[in-house]
């Protein structure tokens, strides 16, 4: 009877073992880990206390000089949903360096991108913000809307609106990374908008796009899109500028970049080998 029991136990681990390495599993495990750290970052919130990795905010231009910048040079952004963070770069001798990795308090949805107006789910994809795109008045204290939906988005037909990066830790798509936060990402942004650069590019993940974990997640719905997104992550880790996204056939198409197209919008343009093709 005993050795029975212990048959059937080995058995159900080995059964929920299995279960954890199918795709199903492991959207199982990032809804848990998700759920862990919301529960976290809003407690943190609620009680006063910065979030876990928050930089020190009252040192922003003592910072900016040991990463020798200052405010007004271009910038670029990346987000990743199952990390929590935002990343601030920023321009270097023709380079991008880190200067910045903010906790995100709150964004809503599961891994995956944004298809209808209303269902809650925050946007991944290649975005750009120009000086229109922000609002200093916002009822989540400052904001800047991503323009969602691009033109990708709206060759899938999504829909959707005002789907922003702001303050607070409140969101139903957007990204809530507190007021203290958006109010440092506020003045470099505003900086490097009013220093000439036409827009910042932002970039929204699912996750670090590492070959690891792009693999940890083969068999999911979105394994195609975001093979894509893969693209931009890669060319960037490995040349520190922000690649030109643009659109193809309804599939994001990616490009070395420059210092010079950093502030290139996303637009519907084909390499010659797909125009080509039917």
């Amino acid at each position: 009877m005993r050795q029975g029991l212990i048959l059937l136990l080995l058995m159900a681990l080995l059964g929920a073992g299995y279960y954890l390495l199918t795709p199903e599993g492991r959207q199982l495990i990032d809804r848990v880990r998700i759920n862990m750290t919301r529960a976290e970052y809003q407690a943190r919130f609620r009680s006063g206390e910065p979030l876990p990795g928050t930089p020190d905010l009252a040192r922003l231009d003592e910072r900016l000089a040991a990463h020798g910048a200052k405010l007004g040079v271009p910038i670029f952004v990346r987000i990743f949903k199952l990390e929590s963070e935002l990343e601030l770069w920023v321009e270097k001798d023709g380079r991008f360096v880190r200067f910045a990795t903010y906790p995100i308090c709150l964004w809503s949805g599961r891994l995956g991108p944004k298809l209808k107006e209303g269902d809650r789910q925050a946007p991944e994809g290649f975005y750009t913000v120009a000086a229109e795109q922000l609002n200093p008045n916002s009822r989540m204290h400052r904001s800047f809307n991503l323009g969602f939906p691009n033109i990708f988005d709206q060759a899938h037909g999504r829909s959707g609106s005002f789907l922003m990066v702001h303050g607070g830790c409140a969101s139903i798509g957007c990204y809530a990374v507190t007021d203290p936060v958006v109010d440092e990402i506020w003045r470099i942004v505003t900086a490097a908008l009013d220093q000439g650069q036409a827009r910042f590019p932002i970039h929204v993940f699912p996750f670090r796009m590492t070959d690891r974990n792009v693999k940890l997640r083969k068999g999911s719905r979105w394994e195609g899109f975001w093979a894509d997104l893969k693209q931009g992550y890669d060319l960037f880790e490995r040349s520190r500028v922000p690649p030109v996204a643009s659109v193809c056939k309804g599939r994001y198409v990616l490009a070395a970049g420059s210092t010079e197209t950093v502030s290139q919008p996303v637009e519907e343009r084909c390499p010659p080998e797909m125009a080509e093709t039917p």
